[in-house]
């Protein structure tokens, strides 16, 4: 009989410790995180791994580009948004880089690209950097921007069907496990926060703690970021506006612009897991979409909304309507809303993890031939 118990007794240890976590399916991204690397390259390369950017470790303390600016917060200070460039340049390198790194590693599949990306993270992870707890409102942001553009960039090589992290469990476990303080840290950042402060920062907070929460495959990290889009959504007025977007004078227009690629990419990674919230608040995000899509096309809504002729500047640059890919995906576009996207791609956005139409359209490269 003892015998049989010391037998039993590890089965039933294992179901006591994994039973739970069984039940529940990991969380997956979006079907073409899966995408392998496109075609290995062999030959001669000239790929160089640029020196590791300085990890931040410092204070979280950062002048605003808005210094100065009314509570509207819409005009640039050339001075301090010069400060801000100088002070969070390593942030932003590691940024871009990564991104970047990923991407070419996924189109050419050269073993250095990878291990410069893993070099890049893991240094940072080591170092514990961005994780200070002495912040204002612009460090925080900070964190939470690098955060979602480091976590989606990795998804890609985390979901590949070509396996790159198979080899390289111990720096995946590093990378990960930072990236989830980092989420914890956001989550305590933008977590209730009154109605009349939650804009595209929470959006954007909710969108780097999805990308983690896929990453790591943490649930609890899942459900905080569904409970923001939730708050987003159901922000969206009956006619498409954003209300905390409005006050941003001239820039409402641009914020509103601004507000979609986190919610929607939010909304994809839902609902790659099971979660609907397409028709949240009667489609808010449909409604939303719809309504910039117009502005752009005719923007004198949003002045009669807001008394303010709309700066177009920011929405001449296509990598601006990333946020087309997983709507489209989500909603059947328009055929004017296609056309749009069809004419812009690819769409590359560092801070949505590198190429977008890549994870969304793959077909894309073929119709540009």
């Amino acid at each position: 009989m003892n015998h049989l118990r010391k037998i039993a007794a590890p089965g039933l240890l294992a179901l006591a410790l994994f039973g739970p976590a069984v039940q529940a399916a990991a969380l997956v991204p979006p079907q073409g995180y899966s995408a392998g690397i496109e075609k290995l390259k062999t030959g001669p390369n000239d790929f160089q791994c640029e020196a590791v950017p300085t990890p931040y470790t410092g204070p979280l303390q950062f002048r605003s580009k808005y210094e100065g600016s009314d509570k509207a917060r819409a005009t640039l200070n050339s001075a301090s948004e010069k400060a801000f460039r100088d002070s969070t340049a390593s942030i932003t390198t590691l940024e871009r880089g990564v991104s970047k790194q990923v991407m070419q590693y996924m189109r050419d599949g050269r073993p250095q690209q990878l291990d410069c990306t893993l070099q890049w993270l893991g240094t940072w992870a080591r170092a514990d950097a961005l994780m200070s707890t002495d912040f204002n409102h612009t460090g925080k942001s900070m964190r939470k921007w690098a955060l979602g553009s480091m976590s989606a960039a990795y998804l890609r090589l985390k979901f590949s069907d070509s396996h790159p992290l198979a080899a390289h469990q111990q720096q995946a476990e590093l990378i990960e496990k930072w990236f989830g303080r980092l989420a914890d840290q956001v989550v305590s950042d933008w977590s209730d926060l009154p109605l009349a402060k939650i804009n595209n920062h929470s959006y954007w907070a909710a969108w780097s703690v999805m990308a983690t929460a896929v990453a790591t495959d943490r649930r609890d990290l899942f459900d905080w970021a569904i409970k923001e889009y939730k708050i987003g959504a159901n922000q969206v007025d009956a006619q498409g506006f954003l209300p905390n977007e409005l006050h941003r004078k001239q820039r409402a227009l641009a914020y509103h612009n601004y507000a979609l690629p986190p919610l929607a990419m939010i909304a994809s990674f839902a609902q790659a897991n099971g979660v609907d919230v397409r028709g949240e608040n009667n489609s808010a995000l449909k409604r939303l979409g719809d309504r910039v899509l117009s502005g752009v096309e005719d923007p004198s809504a949003f002045k009669a909304k807001n008394g303010e002729k709309q700066d177009m500047d920011d929405l001449k640059i296509d990598s601006k309507y990333a946020w087309l890919e997983p709507w489209c995906s989500l909603y059947r576009c328009s055929a004017d809303a296609l056309e749009k996207k069809h004419e812009m791609q690819p769409f590359k956005s560092f801070r949505l993890g590198g190429d977008v139409t890549r994870v969304y359209d793959p077909q894309a490269e073929t119709r540009k031939h």
